[in-house]
């Protein structure tokens, strides 16, 4: 029998969270450079990413978190592939990220049509779809994001959203900001 390409995604996505959430997926934390990790993580998002506009715009170029690395670059992957899927081409996608006291914040911002404020809420909850329908038609099966949580939330930081004046949406999370050890 052969498991369609969707329902194996569904079942690592899940297997993944359960695993996080449970404490038996081990982090393997380092500090990290955030370009490295953007960069990382833009080599890798859905093609039709090239239809938008994607800026990285960093405070400090040195700017450095403790993390799993893997585990962010998916975190960035699953946000960057989200802002792809449910705005127009031409839309403008910007990472940044900033230190904020013993924390670093990434933000994931674009300037699509943005996400209702009934559904805001609920964006991170398993199976959540919020409703909209992606480019192609289709739904996604609203594990993206759940993931996301769990992964930010197993790195000891917290995970978030709010609309971007005057349309759009940000999407942010936080890290254990790291020094540079000279």
């Amino acid at each position: 029998m052969t498991i369609p390409c969707g329902w194996s995604t569904l079942t690592e996505n899940l297997l993944s969270i359960t695993r996080i959430e449970n404490g038996t997926l081990p982090l393997r934390r380092d500090a990290e450079l955030i370009g490295d990790i953007f960069h990382e993580a833009l080599s890798h998002v859905d093609r039709r990413a090239a239809e938008r506009e994607i800026r990285v715009e960093l405070e400090d170029d040195m700017l450095m978190a403790n993390m799993d690395a893997r585990l962010i670059v998916q975190v960035i992957i699953n946000i960057v592939n989200n802002a792809v899927k449910y705005t127009p081409p031409g839309t403008d996608i910007t990472l940044s990220a900033r230190r904020e006291g013993d924390t670093v914040r990434v933000e994931i911002a674009d300037t699509g049509p943005g996400i209702p404020q009934e559904a805001q809420g609920r964006l991170f909850q398993m199976f959540y779809t919020a409703g909209n329908d992606r480019g192609d038609g289709r739904r996604g099966l609203g594990l993206g994001l759940a993931l996301c949580k769990s992964i930010v939330e197993a790195h000891g930081g917290k995970i978030g959203m709010r609309a971007n004046e005057p349309h759009g949406s940000v999407f942010f999370f936080t890290l254990q900001a790291e020094e540079i050890k000279l």
